[in-house]
């Protein structure tokens, strides 16, 4: 892997370079109602049916925040309301980056083309992206694709919008379950696993772990 100089460097954004807020956009709409244990669990209620929610057809995100909304509302006996979701949908292109993102991507970005494949509303990412840091070959989203990840028609939408395949490029995602799964079974062996803290580590997909983005340019040799 040491050696491994990819076409491409890909990307999810959400959670891997993006800090991802869905939980404490949560606790800001439900934490007064819940004591600790309670919100966790809806917490996680919440991400579980966010998964659920996309694994069909594609569907706007604003419909899948709103659904997961409501069915997490729902298991947890919290009243739900329609401006909930649309507060929450509504802070997404505000996230901005982990603070170790911006100085690690600049490095690699300066040999390697950086392409993004999320699972993203074409109006809101940019706002995302462009608080990254580092310049990007193309940001591919869901909504271009179709689908979301982790079905493959997302990743096999960006092989042929860049006219690459699974050899060429090095995908980097902190989430098994959305990417480094699918990543695996559909041929992609160079792949990094940000350890973000929010998965455990599942060695049989083949990975290499970072603790977060200033570690990827010693992995592509840089």
């Amino acid at each position: 892997m040491t050696t491994f100089h990819p076409k491409y460097i890909t990307f999810d954004c959400y959670g891997t370079l993006t800090n991802f807020q869905m939980a404490e956009a949560a606790r800001d709409l439900y934490g007064q109602r819940m004591d600790e244990p309670k919100m966790l669990e809806f917490i996680r209620n919440f991400a579980a049916y966010r998964l659920d929610e996309i694994l069909g057809d594609w569907k706007p995100y604003a419909d899948v925040v709103y659904n997961s909304l409501e069915r997490a509302c729902k298991r947890n006996g919290v009243a739900f309301k329609d401006e909930d979701a649309r507060f929450v949908y509504q802070r997404v292109p505000t996230w901005g980056p982990h603070a170790d993102v911006p100085a690690g991507l600049a490095k690699v970005a300066k040999e390697i083309p950086l392409v993004i494949l999320s699972n993203a509303m074409n109006a809101q990412i940019m706002s995302n992206v462009e608080k990254l840091g580092a310049p990007f070959h193309a940001v591919y989203t869901a909504e271009q694709a179709n689908a979301y990840k982790p079905r493959f028609q997302a990743f096999e939408y960006m092989f042929d919008m860049l006219g690459c395949g699974p050899e060429d490029i090095l995908h980097c995602s902190s989430s098994f379950r959305y990417d480094l799964m699918s990543a695996h079974d559909l041929g992609i062996k160079n792949k990094v696993w940000v350890n973000r803290g929010h998965e455990p580590a599942n060695p049989y997909y083949g990975y290499v772990e970072i603790s977060d983005i200033s570690g990827l340019p010693g992995v592509v040799g840089l």
